[in-house]
């Protein structure tokens, strides 16, 4: 797989069916052996015909074989369709500089000092940068590496993910070399190969890095690329360790938990969007006669979180016994985070 910005879904494909299967699916929607994937969930597709509608699920020979190059990043689209996502779906651009301060701001605070990763300057031409800390990090007294690496974190409304992990320029759409990279996931990769010798080793903080890493988005194309991208970053960040690629088996469970973790929801609602409905029935008069009643849905009515009639997401509390199977790894609603 090789280092580039706009992942192929035909590569995906040609690597393994279930790989870009897993990377597709809705866990929400999906029941027993009823899988169902995450849908557009934007009108941008619409023109290319049957299943690239709003609601249309993202299956995998729409956007394989002669249709591979149907998604791509942000900054490979039309200037049109850019714009297009500002004004329908305030879909906001960040440029990379934007997300390593704000990144340094959160490290900050868990270190307790300044410029742990990386310093930020402004050139004399005013643009931003970073110069990269190539010191092996230090870790404050009382926690370690492992802390780190287990520290949860969450992007919401996460578009293609550029704060969890910066596989590319956003402004210029350039890959950025792994040593320069500084999202969420990127630094806890790194603290995971600065602090590990075997391949097993290396595997097992890697999950845990993947499985405390969490982000939610609208758009399906966009989640789709997020997932990519933490996907072939897992394998980037290997391959750099150790000279070759990971196991397929590996790479398989990595896409498992980005699937659970990185999910398809509105955010302000915390539901599957488009999910909330108006009820209606029917009630007869005495006289016969018959009349609709509309009942709005709850939530959407008086914006409570707790009372909507749509479909509430699931996630995955990794730590947690499910009481069903009795192994790690509950399923649970995110809005009873919020309780």
């Amino acid at each position: 797989m090789p280092d580039i910005a706009d992942i192929l879904e035909n590569d995906i494909l040609r690597a393994s069916p279930e790989l870009l299967a897993t990377l597709l699916k809705d866990h929400t929607t999906s029941r027993g052996d009823a899988v169902c994937n995450i849908f557009w969930a934007t009108s941008d597709y619409e023109h290319l015909g049957e299943g690239y509608g709003y609601h249309d699920p993202i299956l995998p020979e729409l956007i394989t074989g002669e249709n591979g190059q149907v998604i791509m990043p942000r900054i490979l689209k039309h200037r049109d369709t850019q714009s297009a996502r500002v004004r329908e779906m305030a879909e906001v651009f960040t440029p990379s500089w934007v997300c390593n301060a704000q990144n340094n701001l959160i490290d900050e605070a868990w270190f307790g000092r300044k410029d742990v990763f990386n310093t930020e300057y402004t050139s004399e031409d005013g643009t931003y940068g970073w110069t990269t800390n190539s010191d092996k990090i230090t870790f404050p007294e009382g926690k370690t590496w492992k802390d780190y690496v287990r520290d949860t974190r969450l992007e919401i409304t996460c578009g293609e993910a550029p704060y969890i992990v910066s596989r590319y320029d956003t402004t210029t759409g350039a890959v950025i070399p792994i040593v320069e990279r500084i999202g969420l996931l990127d630094r806890k990769l790194r603290v995971v190969s600065e602090n590990t010798d075997t391949s097993g080793q290396w595997l097992e903080a890697a999950q845990e890095a993947y499985k405390s890493t969490y982000a939610y988005e609208w758009q399906g194309d966009s989640l789709l690329i997020a997932r990519e991208s933490m996907l072939y970053s897992f394998i980037e960040y290997y391959r750099a360790k150790f000279g070759k690629n990971p196991l397929q088996k590996s790479i398989n469970y990595i896409a498992y938990i980005i699937s659970w973790n990185v999910w398809q929801m509105d955010g302000l609602k915390g539901v599957v969007p488009g999910s909330c409905k108006d009820k209606v029935h029917t009630e007869v008069s005495l006289f016969g006669e018959s009349k609709e009643i509309v009942t709005p849905c709850e939530g959407c009515r008086t914006d409570n979180i707790f009372k909507h009639n749509g479909t509430y997401c699931l996630i995955k509390d990794w730590r947690a016994k499910d009481p069903q199977t009795g192994r790690k790894g509950k399923r649970i609603k995110y809005i009873d985070l919020l309780k």
